[in-house]
């Protein structure tokens, strides 16, 4: 291309260009042809928006860019990345990450949940196991009610009884057990 403006062969005078010239390159192996345009040979390439005239390497290529590739070469050699892990050390891993889930679950429901152990250890026939574990109970949430721990469990129960006894409007409804008529 050329910089003169008034050079009108050199700017294209449509994006893409409309004659298809024919393939150079022969078809490969059980591959058919792309007929071309008509009057024009059996093309295999199919029709592109490829720019003859265009050129990548008119590219203007920045010196930051260079330095920057530079930088994470220079990292890549200082740091180089480690191994991949093993099956044996993704299995730990795994193993790791899920007893650390189990316990803060569980820490959580000790804490945020403590009535749960007080209705389950009441439920249990009597034993020396269950009223330790009733009397450690009481302890706990008693401990945690200073805290104000039972806070969110106590809000969540109070909310879902003020929805199950709300009305939403429209007739009354009709009593359980019909009046008797005598």
């Amino acid at each position: 291309m050329s910089d003169d403006p008034d050079d009108l062969d050199a700017i294209p005078l449509a994006p893409f260009p409309t004659a298809i010239p024919a393939s150079p390159f022969p078809p490969r192996q059980g591959e058919t042809p792309v007929p071309g345009p008509p009057g024009q040979p059996v093309d295999a390439d199919p029709p592109s928006d490829w720019i003859e005239r265009a050129d990548a390497h008119d590219l203007s290529v920045s010196h930051k860019t260079q330095r920057e590739n530079a930088l994470i070469a220079l990292g890549r050699f200082a740091f180089p990345p480690e191994p991949a892990p093993g099956d044996d050390e993704m299995a730990a891993r795994d193993r790791r990450w899920t007893s650390r889930i189990i316990a803060v679950a569980t820490v959580f429901l000790l804490v945020f949940n403590a009535a749960s152990i007080q209705n389950w250890s009441r439920q249990q026939p009597p034993g020396w196991v269950t009223a330790t574990v009733q009397q450690l109970s009481d302890v706990w949430s008693a401990q945690l009610m200073q805290l104000g721990a039972d806070q969110p469990r106590q809000t969540v129960r109070d909310a879902y009884h003020a929805l199950t006894e709300a009305r939403f409007g429209g007739p009354p409804t009709p009593p359980a057990t019909p009046p008797s008529t005598d």
